[in-house]
């Protein structure tokens, strides 16, 4: 029964996706009414995943985002882990305007590269070098000093629950170089949503955001810091 959920929920999801892209087209000529397309489209995605395969999603440690003077999550770098697509998505409704650092291929996704670049997406070209990291960081600072949120993925990659890989020097340099604080992310998405297959699995998805890495921190002091934390609280998040 999982398995003909999981091909349903697959068919519904194209269905919607190709569908409300192409309604949507007009909202391409202004970055606002782009942001309101693909709150639209995931909202629709969540409601397909909660009915279909029985996932839903619960974001936990709100209160370590910084908040504005309106109430609203202020300027940060959310560094998160990246277990599934889930998360890429999720995080346009837990944030006010999530601008998040990708890799370049994407954009190159009919449709969907449309709305990332529409939306803001840093995209990194990964054989650039310092090239490409300077660019970076150029965009990302200009994300903050507009109140945005930059979300970046330490790992680079999809990583299953249970593997490792080295974190990316990126995230250093947006530590050292921007000013914002950087909040990890654990979150327990691969349990569930997996890294590319189609089966999905009921359950609870928690994003948890931690308290803010503190300042002052060398390159190594950031990447064993963010590795500790990440670790500890993704171990304590629901599993299968």
């Amino acid at each position: 029964m999982i398995v003909i959920r999981s091909w349903i929920y697959l068919a519904a999801f194209l269905t919607w996706t190709l569908g409300l892209a192409v309604i949507c087209l007009p909202s391409l000529s202004k970055s606002s009414w782009t942001l309101a397309a693909i709150r639209m489209w995931i909202r629709g995605v969540m409601v397909l995943a909660r009915t279909i395969v029985g996932i839903d999603c619960r974001v936990l440690g709100k209160e370590n985002l910084p908040s504005r003077s309106d109430g609203r999550v202020g300027a940060c770098i959310i560094a998160a882990q990246h277990q599934s697509s889930f998360e890429t998505y999720r995080l346009f409704m837990d944030l006010p305007h999530p601008i998040f650092i990708l890799k370049r291929e994407l954009i190159w996704i009919p449709f969907i590269g449309w709305y990332m670049t529409r939306a803001g997406l840093i995209s990194i070209d990964r054989g650039a070098g310092a090239t490409a990291m300077r660019k970076m960081l150029r965009a990302a600072q200009a994300a903050l000093d507009n109140g945005h949120q930059v979300v970046v993925f330490p790992e680079g990659t999809r990583v299953l629950p249970g593997e490792t890989r080295p974190y990316r020097p990126g995230i250093a340099a947006l530590y050292a170089h921007c000013t914002a604080p950087v909040i990890p992310m654990a979150l327990n998405s691969g349990y569930f949503w997996g890294k590319t297959r189609v089966l999905k699995l009921p359950g609870e998805i928690v994003f948890q955001f931690l308290p803010a890495l503190p300042p002052g921190l060398d390159k190594d002091g950031v990447l064993a810091a963010l590795r500790t934390r990440l670790d500890a609280a993704a171990g304590t998040l629901p599993k299968l």
